[in-house]
C-alpha cells in the first residue's frame, strides 16, 4: 500500500498532515509513503479554503488527482481540512471521485494530543502548533467557524512534542498558531506565551526558535523583554497588521489603532535590537477609499518594514464583511 499525502494551506495544515500521515502508517501496518501520485494507492488532500484562490487550488488538487484513478493505481481518495469542513456536501455532490470527506472538527483534537509525526526529508525545521482555532472574529476572516474556538495546548504536551522533534535531528523550530500571542489565556486564565518560549529555549538540539503570528494588541512587555533576552530566539516577529486606517480597521473588527501600531514598531526597535519586523495587508477591503488606501501607502513608506504581504480582500460567505455596503 503506497500513501501519498498532499497539504495545501497553513503550517497549521502542514503540522496536522505529518500526523495523519503517522496515523496512516500505523493503520495500514506495511504500507509506505509516496511522491509521486500515479504510484499511490491512497492520497491524501489536506485543503485549504481561507480565500478564493485557496479554494480554487484546492478544487482543482482534487480533481487532477482523482484521475488517477483512471491513468493511476489509485483505490481511495480522502478530501480532509478547510474545504472538506466547510463545503462537505458540496464536495461529495460535486466530486464523485472523492471518496471520504473529513472536515477539520472531526480530526483536529484527537491529532493535537499526538506527538508521532511523519515529517518532511529536510528535517531541519519543524512546526510547533500550541494553539487550535481563533477568537478574534475578524470581519473577513473564515477561520473561527472553521476551526472553532481558541484552544491553547498543555504545556506539557508541547515541550514533550518539542523534545521529540530536537530528538529527531530538528535545528530550527517554528512556533505557530492563528494567534501565538494568546497562547494560554483559555488553558491558564493568563497568556503564557513567554513561559513557554523560555522552556522551548532550555531544550538541547534546537540552534533557532521562530515565532510566527503575533497579534499586535497582544504583544505584551514580558514577550518583549523573552525576544530581547533569549538567544536561540529569532529576532523575527510577524505581526498581521493588515491596515493602518482608523476606519478600515474598525470595520475589520480589529482592535488596532494606526497609533498603537506606530508606537508597537518603534518599541519593538528599540527593545530588540536588530529585531525584523514582518507583517501582512489586506487592499479592498469594503468601503475601503482612495485616501484610505493612500494611508496605508504612506504608513509603510515612512515605517519601513523589512518584510510585507499585501492581499486583495477575498469576499468569504459566512463572514460579516461579506453582506458590508461598499464592496470594492
Amino acid at each position: 500500500m503506497k500513501i501519498h499525502m498532499i497539504s495545501l494551506g497553513c503550517d497549521k495544515n502542514r503540522v496536522d498532515s505529518e500526523k495523519m500521515l503517522s496515523n496512516l502508517l500505523e493503520k495500514y501496518p506495511g504500507s509506505e509513503l509516496t511522491d509521486d501520485p500515479a504510484e499511490a494507492d491512497i492520497t491524501v488532500i489536506n485543503t485549504c479554503a481561507f480565500i478564493g484562490d485557496a479554494k480554487e487550488e484546492s478544487i482543482n488538487t482534487i480533481i487532477e488527482n482523482g484521475e488517477y484513478k483512471e491513468t493511476g493505481r489509485l483505490k481511495k481518495l480522502i478530501v480532509a481540512g478547510c474545504l472538506a469542513e466547510r463545503y462537505r456536501e458540496e464536495i461529495r455532490k460535486e466530486l464523485p471521485e472523492v471518496d471520504e470527506v473529513i472536515g477539520v472538527k472531526e480530526y483536529v483534537e484527537r491529532l493535537d494530543v499526538q506527538m508521532k509525526r511523519v515529517e518532511n526529508a529536510e528535517n531541519y525545521t519543524a512546526y510547533l502548533k500550541i494553539a487550535e482555532g481563533c477568537d478574534n472574529y475578524c470581519a473577513f476572516c473564515i477561520i473561527p467557524k472553521l476551526r472553532g474556538h481558541y484552544r491553547s495546548r498543555k504545556m506539557e504536551e508541547l515541550i514533550a512534542e518539542a523534545k521529540t522533534l530536537a530528538e529527531d535531528g530538528v535545528k530550527e523550530l517554528i512556533v505557530v498558531a492563528q494567534d501565538t500571542s494568546r497562547y494560554g489565556e483559555d488553558l491558564y486564565g493568563a497568556r503564557k506565551l513567554p513561559e513557554l518560549l523560555r522552556q522551548l529555549c532550555k531544550i538541547d538540539g534546537f540552534h533557532w526558535i521562530r515565532v510566527h503570528y503575533l497579534y499586535p494588541e497582544a504583544i505584551s512587555e514580558e514577550l518583549i523583554d523573552v525576544f530581547a533576552t533569549e538567544p536561540k530566539l529569532v529576532k523575527y516577529v510577524d505581526i498581521p497588521m493588515q491596515h493602518a486606517h482608523d476606519e478600515v480597521l474598525r470595520r475589520m473588527h480589529r482592535p488596532d489603532t494606526q497609533a498603537s501600531m506606530r508606537a508597537l514598531i518603534q518599541k519593538l526597535r528599540e527593545r530588540i535590537p536588530g529585531v525584523t519586523i514582518r507583517s501582512t495587508f489586506m487592499v479592498g477591503f469594503p468601503g475601503e477609499t482612495d485616501a484610505q488606501y493612500q494611508t496605508l501607502r504612506n504608513f509603510l513608506e515612512e515605517m519601513r518594514l523589512d518584510k510585507v504581504g499585501v492581499f486583495t480582500y477575498s469576499r468569504e460567505e459566512g463572514t460579516p464583511a461579506y453582506d458590508m455596503p461598499h464592496q470594492v
